[in-house]
């Protein structure tokens, strides 16, 4: 495909246009001529100018979804021509990859990395992706697109490992990862091609800023989101003896429970107390039917239900658990969830959103999202 840069400029785009603008603005927080833009501005403005869906907020491995293509977004400051950059976080894995040492580590961190890539093809039905790195340098961005490949596992080779970090190669790209943060980063490269963009940083972006607010009027935004109001967090486990636990017998395992027989696609996603006392007018009432939509665009008829609203279900409830179950876990008809399995995949929560018109979306979050929804 050609690159976002000329697919920009051949329709006359405002991806150029708002990335130099913002750009022209770095003076606002730094006085380096290196253009300084924050990475959810870059990722914001990208989804904006190609209409493409912004996944930033379930961190995933794609930041966005382009026509099927996931993209990752990247910018950083390149003085030469390649950048170390991070690409996975794996903290909730960090106890279990404490146990591996050099090519056995470098093998584990490459199976993990993979399912997360694969997760995100499935949660966002994902053909194929790519990079797309907005590169700075001193009065000027590049912009170029390369791969996205999974970590070719048959190939890993080069190990090598210090007291801080470990190395390795895979035929295609390189790696390291950081004991301490538990974090995968890889090396890009910037191609002699990549597309330049002149920037002139403006020398008092403040006398601007306050010429444009005088003489101007701007509508307020309308779609902010206010937890509780319009959102809302809900973890996919409970709590047993301080540790996050997914009960056998309940929540994603419902259909584990003894009394009667179940249907292996029985579930339910725990609502925990607290957010029906907390925000009481966020779900519509008990077993009332609300329409609830998934990633993918797929829409499910949902319903709080049990005894105080506990559980969020789907009618049937065979649709939550074939996407929740089968296809995001890839669990097996009566085969536990469990929290280790989150953790692999880096996820333990869902989020919540709801419209004006009443209409509700899903989405996966990452792991911890939920204590995070209360700080």
């Amino acid at each position: 495909m050609k690159s976002f840069a000329e697919i920009d400029i051949e329709n006359n785009g405002d991806y150029l246009k708002l990335l130099s603008a913002v750009s022209k603005l770095s003076g606002l927080f730094s006085d380096s001529s290196v253009p300084l833009i924050n990475y959810r501005v870059a990722e914001n403005i990208f989804c904006k100018s190609f209409g493409a869906n912004n996944l930033s907020r379930s961190d995933t491995a794609f930041d966005a979804d382009y026509n099927s293509i996931g993209i990752g977004l990247k910018t950083f400051t390149a003085k030469n021509d390649n950048s170390t950059e991070k690409v996975a976080e794996f903290n909730s894995l960090s106890r279990v990859l404490k146990n591996f040492k050099g090519k056995e580590l470098a093998l584990k961190l490459g199976e993990f990395r993979n399912e997360r890539i694969d997760l995100a093809n499935r949660v966002y039905d994902i053909e194929s992706s790519l990079y797309h790195i907005v590169a700075r340098r001193d009065k000027e961005l590049l912009l170029f697109e390369t791969d996205y490949n999974q970590i070719d596992i048959s190939n890993i080779h080069a190990v090598r490992e210090n007291k801080a970090s470990l190395q390795f190669e895979d035929g295609n790209n390189f790696y390291s990862f950081n004991y301490s943060k538990s974090t995968l980063f890889r090396k890009f490269i910037i191609p002699k091609n990549a597309y330049k963009l002149p920037v002139d940083i403006i020398d008092d972006p403040y006398s601007l800023l306050l010429n444009i607010f005088s003489q101007s009027k701007f509508n307020s935004a309308t779609e902010t989101l206010v937890r509780g109001k319009n959102y809302i967090v809900l973890p996919l486990y409970g709590i047993k003896k301080g540790e996050k636990h997914i009960f056998e017998k309940s929540g994603l395992n419902q259909w584990n429970a003894g009394g009667r027989k179940r249907d292996p696609g029985e579930i339910y996603i725990p609502i925990p107390a607290i957010i029906h006392n907390k925000f009481s007018d966020f779900f519509p009432k008990r077993d009332e039917v609300f329409k609830l939509k998934i990633p993918t665009g797929q829409v499910f008829e949902a319903k709080v239900c049990q005894d105080n609203s506990k559980a969020l279900m789907t009618n049937p409830n065979k649709a939550l658990s074939d996407w929740l179950l089968r296809k995001i876990l890839k669990l097996e008809e009566e085969e536990l969830a469990t929290i280790e399995k989150l953790d692999e995949l880096g996820f333990d929560s869902v989020i919540i959103y709801k419209n004006n018109k009443g209409h509700f979306k899903i989405d996966i979050m990452k792991t911890d999202s939920y204590s995070s929804f209360w700080k």
